[in-house]
C-alpha cells in the first residue's frame, strides 16, 4: 500500500482542475494546499495524490488505478476526464484479463499519465 503519489506537472492550474473534475466522480478532492504551485488531493482530509509544478522537465509515464465504489463511478471518472481536457485511453468496460469482476476505464491527464479508475466488485 502506498502512503501517497506525487506528479510533477507542467501547467499546475491546468492538471489541478484536470484533477479535480476527473477524480471527484470517485469522492476525491484537493484537501491540503501547502504551498504555491502545489495541491494534496485525497478523502477525509488525508491527501495521497500530490500534484507539484517545480520548474523542471517532468518524467511522464505514470499508471495510477483509483479504486471505484461502482461501475457508474467508473463511467462517470471517464466522461469528467475527458471532460476535464484528458485524452480517451480505454472506455469503460469489463477487463477480464485481469479477473472476472474488474471494470476499467483509462484517461490520459494532461502531462501524459494513464490515470485509471477501476472497480472489483461483482457484477450483480
Amino acid at each position: 500500500m502506498f502512503d501517497h503519489v506525487l506528479l510533477d506537472v507542467d501547467d499546475f492550474d491546468r492538471s489541478r482542475a484536470f484533477y479535480e473534475m476527473a477524480l471527484a466522480p470517485l469522492g476525491i478532492e484537493v484537501v491540503s494546499e501547502p504551498a504555491p504551485q502545489m495541491a494534496g488531493l485525497g478523502t477525509e482530509g488525508k491527501p495521497f495524490l500530490w500534484l507539484m509544478a517545480r520548474g523542471r522537465p517532468t518524467t511522464h509515464g505514470v499508471h495510477i488505478a483509483f479504486g471505484a465504489s461502482s461501475r457508474d463511478a467508473v463511467d462517470t471518472f471517464h466522461a469528467a476526464g475527458l471532460a476535464a481536457g484528458g485524452t480517451d485511453n480505454g472506455a469503460p468496460g469489463p477487463r477480464p484479463l485481469y479477473h472476472a469482476s474488474y471494470y476499467a476505464a483509462f484517461v490520459i491527464d494532461p502531462d501524459g499519465n494513464n490515470i485509471e479508475a477501476v472497480c472489483h466488485a461483482p457484477v450483480d
